[in-house]
């Protein structure tokens, strides 16, 4: 059968019930209440980083037990608190585990613990409802479904910074609106949280200027109050200015900008006020450096882990923002965005959903119409992914004219892009449609394929192998290509199986002729031609067992006995000593050569 160069295998995990699970439950009921708060902390431990146990204990009916023991007014402060950590803890998994917590009224259920005077169990309650607000799935009017919880939280900002960082998180996360902004506003949080702004901890500070900027955004109220608000003496907007300095991170500076940017589009300051000249009119470069530097942070942090990549793309119009960075008059700034969208376009679940609502596809393919080579690179590798067999960009784009695009990057002298046009049109070719398969031929032409399989980088001969391997699959299209192009291909793998490669490249080589041998009419090309049928012969005795098993495909796609012909061709091959090859492989030690030597034996015995 034929082969294929697959896309990257994506992996679920299965949450399954173990004995040791139900274990933990269990204990949650004993009599003893010590050992029930042994049972929790034993829980707690248990659960840290291992989303597999939170699933399972949710599944068990652990959190009612929890909710249940945390209401109780018998239960002791300690245990209440470590009951708060625990379900804390399984909101930190996934957002089927938030959706549970929900179900089971978990809200409620923690407001009213706020109630209660202990800190240590204020502060594990609030921690444990930031973690639920800041999930995607959490309703934000949840928070507002009771007028005295607004009141009550302002009254908690004074206890600790850590009732100060969880409540200011809930309510940035939570105001998604004017109706939300006006309830908050009205509750007292500018008078509130201002003084937060110059807190001695940087987690308190920052989620106080977050809450500013979601406070203020497109709200003259808002805006024209905090202006006239000051803290130790010195009012809002020049403490804004002075988190915009370039010591502060660049999240501050970022957040800050936002809370000036919001003051002056409501009036509130004048565009030629002193401090906004400081730091906005007079420095734009310093603004494209931060931009620059925002987009090359979040194209760090993504680059090689999932649920980053998620938050990341979760924060509010991000993805709005990459895409206006695409088209910035900054070089450093488009580039940065550019590397942002690639480091980005590595997630799987992120093509199929928000790169697809988005509509990323337009204004990477504009890029890649004009731009420095520089650009180019990265949006073109950008672009690879894009065109995954999984990707719902992967048509739109074919429709847009990329096959020509791509098939001119092939012709760069720069490398990087040689690789990734060629790469690109690898990913294309992937389970596509004939005439998709067509056009990428007609595209390249037979002059720039034999340049391709020539080229002195390694990378470059096997991307193009990889091309040509996938567009030879399924047998319809394998016999149409081989009969269009088929002698420059057999050309092709000639010349290769008969140069200075590595074992990787011949080994490709070789799968494509086992996928032409997979064809109806194409296996002819093969069969009658009888340097290439040497060829896999000596492969098959080869030292190395990757070459062996190749060849091997080979052969039994041409001896298989189902198919038309096979006896003629069954015949000639056992002329050439093919069966005695056989015979020896069945007896080797590497168990994938014996397997597939025997069974291509046995198609002379049916």
């Amino acid at each position: 059968m034929a082969c294929v160069l697959e896309a990257p295998l994506r992996m679920s995990v299965l949450s399954e019930v173990t004995a040791s699970s139900r274990h933990y439950v269990d204990r949650l009921f004993d009599l003893d209440p010590q050992k029930v708060l042994q049972g929790v902390i034993d829980m707690k431990n248990a659960v840290i980083g291992n989303n597999k146990q939170k699933a399972n204990l949710i599944v068990l009916g652990a959190v009612p037990r929890l909710l249940y023991l945390l209401q109780q007014e018998t239960s002791s402060t300690e245990l209440r608190t470590e009951c708060a950590v625990v379900l804390g803890s399984l909101a930190m998994g996934t957002e089927n585990n938030v959706k549970s917590l929900l179900d089971c009224h978990i809200i409620p259920a923690l407001l009213q613990g706020l109630l209660l005077p202990d800190l240590k169990f204020i502060e594990a309650c609030l921690r444990c409802l930031r973690t639920i607000f800041i999930s995607p799935v959490t309703p934000e009017d949840l928070l507002y479904t009771d007028a005295t919880v607004i009141s009550h939280l302002m009254s908690l900002l004074s206890r600790s910074r850590y009732t100060q960082e969880y409540i200011c998180q809930i309510f940035s996360h939570c105001c998604k609106g004017p109706d939300h902004q006006t309830i908050l506003f009205n509750h007292g949080a500018v008078q509130n949280i201002a003084h937060l702004l110059v807190s001695t901890s940087y987690k308190v500070r920052m989620q106080a200027l977050k809450c500013f900027s979601v406070l203020a955004f497109e709200n003259p109220q808002v805006s024209m109050t905090l202006v006239n608000v000051s803290v130790d003496g010195e009012l809002l907007p020049q403490i804004f200015v002075k988190m915009l300095q370039r010591d502060k991170p660049i999240e501050m500076q970022l957040t800050s900008a936002k809370c000036l940017t919001s003051m002056c589009r409501a009036g509130a300051i004048r565009t030629d006020d002193s401090c906004i000249i400081l730091k906005l009119d007079h420095d734009l470069k310093h603004a494209h450096e931060l931009r620059q530097a925002a987009f090359k942070l979040y194209a760090s942090l993504g680059a090689n882990d999932e649920d980053i990549r998620k938050k990341i793309i979760e924060t509010e119009n991000m993805m709005d923002r990459i895409v206006n960075g695409l088209s910035e008059s900054s070089i450093k700034v488009r580039l940065a965005a550019v590397r942002c969208l690639h480091s980005l376009s590595r997630s799987v679940q992120q093509l199929r959903t928000s790169f697809q609502d988005h509509a990323v596809w337009k204004p990477l393919m504009k890029v890649l119409q004009n731009a420095p080579n520089e650009i180019l690179v990265v949006a073109s590798s950008t672009l690879c992914n894009l065109l995954l067999e999984f990707s719902p960009s992967k048509e739109p784009i074919l429709e847009s004219g990329a096959i020509e695009l791509l098939c001119s990057l092939t012709q760069s002298e720069n490398l990087a892009l040689r690789v990734n046009g060629i790469w690109a049109l690898m990913n294309m070719a992937f389970q596509a449609e004939q005439k998709i398969k067509s056009d990428i031929l007609r595209g390249l032409s037979t002059e720039q394929l034999f340049q391709l399989l020539s080229d002195s980088d390694v990378n470059v001969l096997m991307k193009t192998l990889g091309l040509l391997r996938n567009l030879l699959s399924t047998r319809p299209h394998i016999d149409h290509i081989m009969s269009t192009h088929g002698k420059q291909i057999m050309q092709a793998v000639t010349l290769i199986l008969e140069g200075e490669h590595n074992i990787e490249v011949k080994e490709q080589t070789l799968c494509i002729l086992a996928n032409i041998a997979d064809g109806t009419t194409a296996k002819e090309l093969i069969m009658t031609n009888d340097d290439i049928l040497q060829k896999i012969k000596y492969y098959m005795s080869h030292s190395n067992a990757k070459l062996q098993l190749a060849a091997m495909f080979c052969i039994s796609n041409l001896i298989w006995n189902e198919e038309e012909g096979s006896q003629e061709r069954q015949d000639k091959l056992r002329d050439m000593g093919i069966v005695d090859i056989l015979h020896k492989l069945s007896q080797s030690s590497d168990p994938n050569l014996c397997d597939k030597a025997k069974t291509a034996l046995q198609q002379y015995l049916a």
